[in-house]
């Protein structure tokens, strides 16, 4: 069957992100023997008219959408996405009768609400790869499913989970604007943070890919497309198991030694295992402390203490690693006490840059749905496809952000808003600057602007 798949997210901050669900789903119903097209709203400029003109040439059978994310979760500049969504399907509606197919981590944080305000066929939560093949293959018998939502059966490991089809025009949209080539390489969470999706999502246990996959995937992407950085996209990169190290141990024995980034857990990692990622390119950290005190990271659920960042970023730092920190205040528990503590807690941190929030963005199914509905911050009545944030009843809005702003405004290596770089880094990338960026907050020194020139110049060069 003819198959057109539609990426939807038009979110490009601070550097747009290839749609490697998109991809993967796409690799999965080649490989059964349909014929796949994608399309990109993002690289197309957001065009209905170009959306338009593609299904008018591919004539689909079967049209999927895409969602990765349903708002920008910054509560001080929000972005809604669903509209955006809404208008992909109007058009796909006056052009063809073909069924449109909603999935995507988005999605399936709220499926039922989005499905019926978007106004879809079907959807289907959670992996897609297995049950898309399947939705297809009924529907070329002429079978279609009873319920509207199609929850996957089982969940994909080891190599049933498909490298991505990594289509050349859409890598080479995503590649000229900081040349970040993305890379998945488990499935799954364990753990237990209040306010995460991802174990709702990709269950709680870790399902790992066969580490040649991944490796292979890498090489691909600098080989053929010659992508100039690696973004690990799994939810923490240093799993408990160390599951991580079997793909960093396969990246040496095959010589890799591109630049990339992860999400890393804030614990303390060995001489041996630092040296050894060092080793294949890594060159930035980021690191998901969310809280600020120790008061505050127990009540999100987390597993280690203020001292553990403080511990981990000095073991990065060591070893010549750029880190950037991910910081929400108004937390469970938080307190003026505790937001003046975690400060003085941010700014002491040495060498690293430090991204911090206000509230947080809740989730159905999350605890902090939960703690949010006792608290009385939201009622009965509230799907929360509309964005609500989770801040403390024990502090006053007003207060936190005007704290927040004076204690952060000057602070080279703070930022507040989140966003207040955004244009800054999309201009460095721009220019050919590769890679996250904001690594060049942390040191300021002639040594290192000289450096960063030269690399600019270099960049260009090779387009």
């Amino acid at each position: 069957m003819k198959i057109l798949l539609i990426a939807s997210n038009i979110a490009n901050t601070p550097y747009p992100i290839y749609p490697l669900g998109l991809s993967m789903v796409a690799a999965a119903l080649s490989n059964a023997g349909n014929k796949v097209c994608q399309f990109d709203f993002l690289q197309n400029n957001q065009s209905i008219s170009a959306l338009r003109d593609t299904i008018k040439e591919t004539s689909p059978d079967i049209i999927g959408v895409s969602i990765r994310n349903i708002d920008n979760v910054n509560l001080l500049n929000e972005q809604r996405y669903i509209d955006v969504v809404k208008n992909i399907v109007k058009e796909i509606r006056c052009e063809t009768d073909a069924p449109v197919v909603l999935g995507g981590s988005g999605f399936s944080i709220m499926p039922e609400v989005i499905l019926r305000e978007v106004g879809a066929d079907y959807g289907i939560v959670g992996e897609g790869e297995r049950s898309m093949v399947e939705f297809v293959s009924n529907a070329e018998k002429g079978i279609y499913p009873e319920k509207c939502c199609i929850r996957a059966a089982s969940k994909l490991s080891g190599k049933g989970i498909p490298s991505a089809y990594y289509d050349p025009d859409i890598i080479g949209f995503y590649l000229k604007t900081g040349n970040i080539g993305s890379v998945q390489t488990k499935r799954g969470c364990t753990h237990n943070c209040v306010y995460c999706s991802y174990p709702l999502l990709e269950g709680s246990s870790i399902r790992c890919r066969d580490p040649r996959a991944v490796v292979d995937d890498i090489q691909i992407l600098t080989d053929t497309h010659k992508a100039k950085y690696i973004f690990f996209t799994d939810s923490v990169f240093n799993d408990d198991q160390k599951h991580y190290l079997n793909v960093v141990r396969e990246m040496a024995k095959r010589g890799i030694s591109t630049p990339w980034t992860a999400f890393f857990k804030p614990e303390k990692l060995d001489d041996e295992i630092m040296a050894l990622m060092k080793q294949t390119g890594l060159k930035a950290a980021e690191l998901g402390s969310d809280a600020s005190t120790n008061t505050t990271l127990r009540k999100l659920g987390k597993s280690f203490l203020f001292r553990d960042i403080i511990e981990c970023n000095d073991s990065f730092v060591r070893s010549g690693i750029a880190t950037a920190h991910y910081y929400m205040f108004g937390c469970p528990g938080e307190t003026r006490k505790t937001v003046l503590e975690g400060i003085e807690n941010i700014k002491n941190l040495k060498k690293t840059v430090s991204f911090i929030f206000m509230g947080i963005r809740i989730l159905p199914g999350t605890g902090l749905e939960r703690i949010a509905r006792i608290e009385g911050i939201l009622s009965g009545s509230q799907d929360l496809l509309e964005p609500v944030y989770y801040i403390s009843p024990n502090i006053d809005k007003q207060w936190l952000e005007e704290t927040l702003t004076k204690a952060f405004s000057g602070v080279r290596h703070c930022i507040f808003p989140p966003d207040v770089m955004d244009t800054s880094l999309q201009f460095l990338h721009k220019l050919g600057y590769s890679g996250s960026m904001w690594d060049m907050l942390i040191s300021s020194g002639k040594s290192r602007r000289k450096q960063r020139k030269t690399q600019a110049h270099d960049d260009i060069s090779s387009y």
